[in-house]
């Protein structure tokens, strides 16, 4: 297996896993003569991206190497068939010599703004020459949460639960600030050093983005407070905007809605009509029964409302009248 693709969507985990594959490769092979990383840079010919430097680079014989190892920054540049022609004929006969390492990743200068998906016909061409496809992201929900407690497992040092326990709420959404934080607590405290959560604070920095599920999760427990809470981190730590919020509960509540009045009895009923996954359709249907028509459409009618003084109805601050909104929508979903 000399072929690697990694993918995933946050730029640390992708750089860990380029890193972590070039050293597996590189093995004790002096790292200025095996290994040629390229970037947008490099493919930039009379102002177009060509994928030609790339083949000169992994058609290129090793020396003074047992092996040549090129990594390919920003690949996601490539997604036509015709611009990925030389590349796929490579791979029907990839010379054992080299490892390619190519990474699915957005441009930056300029700023690709959509990476597309992994073409079909690549993904093919990779399984048939004995390539792997690693995804360094992190998944959602439950997945999300595995992957963390993989990182506490995994680290030489001795984490508590009170230690676990502020790590996972303070990094929020953020979870990729583990691969940065382990190591300075390696360094600081040394190897199996037992840790709690007053030897780790000073050294979490600042609270890290809350996926829109926790305000919605607050709102549905009742707990103003809460709620609250939750949402000044997503307006201050986020650069999450109150017309996101809105957008986030409008979509939340018109779930809701749509099951409220309907034959549907189940959470694989709700999850089909809904288009979402089988955990959030059943805490949607059991929320939709428990509220009812009235509530739900009066929740909606707040959020109607907000939206219009966000638009300049009144001469409130923005931050005030989504406050005041979420205030009220667990209020009604507490009754």
């Amino acid at each position: 297996m000399n072929v690697v693709l990694i993918t995933g969507d946050d730029n640390v985990l992708i750089t860990e896993a380029v890193q972590i594959e070039v050293r597996k490769f590189l093995g004790d092979d002096e790292r200025s003569l095996a290994l040629q990383e390229l970037d947008e840079d490099d493919y930039r010919i009379d102002g177009n991206f060509e994928i030609s430097p790339l083949i000169a680079a992994i058609q290129t014989a090793p020396f003074l190497s047992n092996r040549r190892v090129v990594v390919a920054r920003h690949f996601g540049r490539f997604f036509q068939s015709s611009t990925l022609a030389p590349l796929l004929e490579y791979l029907d006969n990839p010379i054992e010599t080299t490892v390619l390492i190519l990474v699915w990743e957005k441009g930056i200068t300029p700023v690709q703004q959509r990476l597309q998906s992994v073409p079909k016909f690549l993904i093919e061409a990779l399984n048939s020459c004995g390539g792997l496809i690693k995804d360094s992201s992190v998944g959602r929900g439950k997945q999300a949460d595995l992957w963390l407690e993989s990182r506490f497992n995994e680290a030489d040092l001795e984490l508590d639960s009170s230690a676990r326990k502020i790590i996972v709420e303070r990094l929020g959404n953020d979870r990729s600030r583990i691969v940065n934080l382990l190591p300075i607590l390696l360094n600081t405290f040394g190897e199996g050093a037992k840790l709690s959560s007053n030897d780790i604070f000073p050294y979490l920095g600042k609270p890290g983005e809350l996926p829109p599920w926790e305000l919605t999760d607050n709102i549905e427990s009742g707990n103003v407070s809460a709620t609250l809470l939750c949402l000044h981190r997503m307006l201050e730590t986020g650069d999450r905007h109150p017309f996101s919020v809105i957008a986030t509960l409008h979509s939340y509540y018109e779930r809701l809605l749509r099951l409220d009045g309907s034959n549907i009895k189940s959470e694989n009923e709700a999850a089909k009509a809904l288009n979402i996954a089988s955990y959030p359709a059943k805490k949607a249907l059991s929320l939709s029964r428990r509220l009812g028509t009235e509530k739900i459409f009066r929740c909606l009618t707040l959020l109607a409302e907000a939206d219009l003084d966000l638009r300049g109805r009144t001469a409130l601050p923005q931050k005030l009248v989504v406050e005041v909104l979420v205030a009220r929508l667990a209020t009604i979903t507490r009754r």
